[in-house]
């Protein structure tokens, strides 16, 4: 188990976690969260060395993957860096990277009623104006339902966004740039995890780019 209490608020510079080795010889992890054994509810940055491939298993819960860096594969297509995938639960994939790749992984966050497979290329997407001025959006998920989202954020210099209260929770993987609020400053590559009904009042002085899920606490 590790930073399992969903209802404690979690910092962590995903950069000073140590590499540990998966299962699979060549396939790395850094764990962030862990709830259970091995096929558990799972946060985690992977990394592929080049060449490396894991033997086609089965997401029993579903799947969620942001491509970091390099190229990630499986038996369905390739994925470049800023590739978005969903593999619904009882979805089956073979994983490998020719060239090496870096990944955010997600594991057995939603059972996924209704869920189906998403692959997006962000890189091919343009930023749309999102809730306030200075403030840019690319979704990739979104459950009305389950009041469940999850979108790419992009804030300019000096962006100030009001208080506000995440009901459903908040998790943020920042990408680019320093996000901020009155607890502390996120550089890149910081993972947050804020609980149900939590608040703050983030901002960014230099400007930032950040992976952000709401809901599916």
């Amino acid at each position: 188990m590790l930073n399992a209490d969903l209802s404690l608020r979690v910092v962590i510079d995903t950069g000073a976690v140590p590499w540990t080795p998966s299962p699979e010889p060549g396939v790395a992890r850094r764990m962030l969260e862990r709830h259970g054994p091995e096929s558990g509810r799972a946060t985690s940055i992977v990394r592929y060395a080049a060449g490396a491939t894991f033997p086609i298993h089965e997401h029993p819960l579903g799947e969620e993957i942001f491509v970091l860096e390099g190229a990630f594969s499986d038996h369905l297509g390739d994925y470049p860096a800023g590739t978005f995938v969903l593999n619904p639960p009882g979805s089956r994939h073979a994983p490998q990277s020719a060239s090496g790749c870096t990944l955010f992984v997600k594991l057995c966050q939603y059972a996924g009623e209704g869920r189906e497979r998403r692959v997006i290329d962000t890189a091919r997407m343009e930023w749309r104006p999102w809730l306030r001025p200075g403030t840019w959006a690319k979704d990739l998920y979104r459950d009305e339902r389950h009041r469940e989202y999850i979108t790419l954020l992009k804030w300019d210099a000096g962006l100030v966004y009001p208080h506000h209260t995440h009901r459903g929770g908040e998790e943020i993987l920042v990408l680019e740039g320093t996000l901020a609020d009155g607890a502390g400053s996120y550089p890149r590559g910081t993972w947050i995890r804020d609980p149900k009904m939590s608040a703050h009042a983030p901002f960014t002085r230099e400007g930032c780019v950040f992976w952000m899920k709401l809901g599916g606490f």
